[in-house]
């Protein structure tokens, strides 16, 4: 697939998305960099800010495989990932396979199970793959994780573990609309009966496995310069080194951040990614990677202003 051919598939898919989304733009174009350049997206909102039905329009434009769970307080790993149950016919152990085993997972409000559960994803995320009772399943190579969650503030929530969050590409954040797109919102579902389906609005597929295996592809064709990438190790490494954060970010952020740079600049149309695309993504790539000292949490410091200093005090290339 050509750049050309690939900003005319994600222009389609952008457009079948706003027939149901109302304003999220930028949301949109983050899970377009997300899904060409193979990574999982991580949302994060209040409730009633339309998570779930963005991940849910997402996977219908996208046509692939979707699958679902609805994460609770009571959900067993085997819940996600399925088991091998023994079948009294044959006399032998067969495989009921979890709703993991898909190509779009909307892990909704992933937050509400117990970090023993949000484990049973690690595999998948990183490798996906699934390994029961010793024997290895492989999931489908477009293996995509879309999870949505509530902020850490509410009640009944539990922290997702580092190396979970780590292999999120972006974690997002879903504000609330402005005033304009929210009396939109209200006049055209306000009519509307019943849940809100993303077919019901005229939602359909416009791409398929093949296609966004083309898409990924693509990305061949553009080139990071070695200046891009010592200026996305620099960023990184100085995560390490800041006074005010306890924890930085892994050479998995800083290879996920170059890849990420590289689908934005081909989702633009062009061949070279150049330093805007890496400062336009890194707060995203890098807010749930990072902890806060003792005294920056004291002195109520914030990740994203962080993240941001860090990147006006690193030299970008010329």
């Amino acid at each position: 697939m050509s750049l050309d051919e690939l900003r005319t598939l994600a222009d389609a898919i952008r457009a079948e998305i706003a027939k149901a989304v109302v304003g999220q733009n930028e949301i949109i174009e983050q899970l377009l960099v997300a899904m060409v350049s193979e990574g999982h997206v991580l949302l994060e909102g209040p409730p009633g800010t339309a998570k779930t039905f963005l991940a849910n329009s997402f996977a219908a434009a996208l046509g692939l495989d979707f699958g679902r769970i609805q994460f609770t307080p009571d959900l067993l790993p085997g819940d996600i990932l399925g088991s091998n149950l023994f079948n009294f016919q044959t006399s032998q152990f067969t495989l009921t396979r979890g709703p993991i085993f898909c190509e779009v997972l909307l892990a909704d409000e992933i937050n509400r199970t117990p970090p023993k559960t949000q484990a049973a994803l690690l595999e998948a995320m990183q490798e996906r793959r699934v390994t029961l009772d010793g024997e290895t399943h492989q999931l489908p190579p477009r293996f995509m994780v879309v999870a949505t969650q509530n902020p850490i503030e509410n009640q009944g929530v539990y922290p997702l573990p580092e190396a979970q969050l780590d292999r999120f590409l972006f974690k997002l954040l879903v504000e609330y609309p402005d005033e304009a797109e929210e009396t939109r919102i209200v006049t055209d579902f306000g009519k509307r009966q019943g849940p809100q389906r993303p077919a019901d609005l005229g939602v359909k597929a416009v791409a398929n496995t093949n296609q966004l295996v083309a898409a990924s592809s693509a990305l061949q064709h553009v080139t990071v310069a070695k200046e891009i990438t010592q200026y996305v190790v620099q960023l990184i490494r100085a995560t390490r080194e800041h006074a005010e954060l306890a924890v930085g970010a892994s050479p998995r952020a800083a290879v996920m951040l170059a890849n990420a740079a590289r689908a934005r600049a081909a989702l633009a149309g062009r061949a070279y990614a150049i330093p805007d695309d890496v400062k336009a993504l890194a707060v995203p790539v890098l807010r749930h990677r990072l902890t806060l000292s003792p005294a920056a949490e004291i002195e109520g410091r914030d990740i994203e202003a962080l993240v941001a200093e860090l990147v006006e005090s690193t030299e970008a290339p010329r």
